[in-house]
Parts: C-alpha cells; structure tokens; sequence
C-alpha cells in the first residue's frame, strides 16, 4: 500500500488530538507503519489545530505536504477552508457544520465568513458537511464531536472498523466508552 495521507483539523478544545491518536494506533494495531504529526501551540486558548497521521506499509515523514492528502477531517467549517490546500486532487473532506467563532471573530478583529460552506464547495468538489454536534448529544455527550467526525471517514480509510472500536475502548479507559462508540456509529451512518 502505498502511504495514505490524513488531515485532520479543529479548534483547540474540540479533541482533535485524541482522534489523531485513535486513527494512529487504530492503523498500528492494523499491522501498518504510521507517523504522527500535529501542531497545537493555541489549542488551549480556542486557536487552530492540525494534526497529520500517514500510513501506509513504509512510511518516512509525519508531515503531509500540501496538495498530497487524501482525506481532510474537519471539525469545523472555517478550519475546513483554512487547510483545503492539503488535498491532493480527488481527496475528500469530511466537516462538521456546526461553527465555533476564532479568538479574532470573538474578539470583533475578524469577522466569519457567511459564505464559507460555498467556499468550500468551490474548493473541493468532494466534501461533506455533517452536523456532530447533534450526533454526538445523541450518542450521550457534546464532546464527543471527534468521534463522530472519526466515525464519519471510516468507510474511506484502510483501517478495520473493528480494530478502531477496540482502540477507542483502550484509550477511553471505561470513561465514556459507550458514548465514543455511539459517537463513531453515528458518525459512520
């Protein structure tokens, strides 16, 4: 196989790292060499968070390139447009619609942008907004947003779905296992 490249972004917050990692040592355990790479210096203070996961039988570098990702996981849509430009031609992007206003919206020095599902459609002809906010407070608790939106590209990942669920009961340690489980299914229906 060659390496399959995943991006994944968020807001400080919304639990973008423990998605990274779920799909991470999902894909070790599936017997694949993985790297692992993200970027999170504002994520306490609500700012943008990316995070890259490769996969693949050899994999040299945890940094995805611009223009070489497969699939761009976004748990919100103005961070969807922010990092479309990592898509390679043909890759999908998977968002949440639900909006969550930056640090400079909050503060009145930017304003959002009321066209930005439209953007993003122009910009990758191959996305999907879903609302996880409402899947994940059916599955039992807003924060389990990540989950969803992991739930959301499993069919479009070469990782065993099954291998994800027994991960996910790993890290969650008993606490909200259900939940994150409810979360990935609602995600993936």
């Amino acid at each position: 196989m060659n390496v399959f490249n995943i991006v994944i972004a968020g807001v400080g917050g919304q639990g973008v790292l423990m998605a990274s990692k779920v799909l991470a040592e999902s894909a070790l355990a599936c017997g694949m060499d993985v790297k692992q790479n993200e970027v999170h210096g504002m994520a306490q203070r609500g700012g943008s968070v990316i995070s890259f996961v490769r996969i693949g039988d050899k994999v040299c570098s945890p940094v995805v390139m611009p223009g070489t990702a497969d699939i761009l996981i976004s748990f919100e849509p103005l961070e969807a447009l922010r990092y479309v430009h990592y898509l390679k031609p043909g890759g999908k992007l998977v968002y949440n619609k639900v909006r969550i206003n930056p640090s400079t919206v909050a503060s009145g020095l930017a304003t959002y942008p009321l066209d930005v599902e439209e953007q993003i459609i122009k910009a990758c002809k191959d996305a999907k907004g879903i609302d996880a906010l409402t899947i994940a407070k059916n599955a039992g608790n807003a924060k389990a947003v990540n989950m969803v939106m992991v739930g959301s590209v499993m069919k479009n990942l070469p990782i065993d779905e099954k291998v994800v669920g027994e991960v996910v009961k790993s890290l969650s340690k008993d606490k909200g296992v259900e939940v994150n489980l409810k979360a990935i299914a609602g995600g993936a229906a």
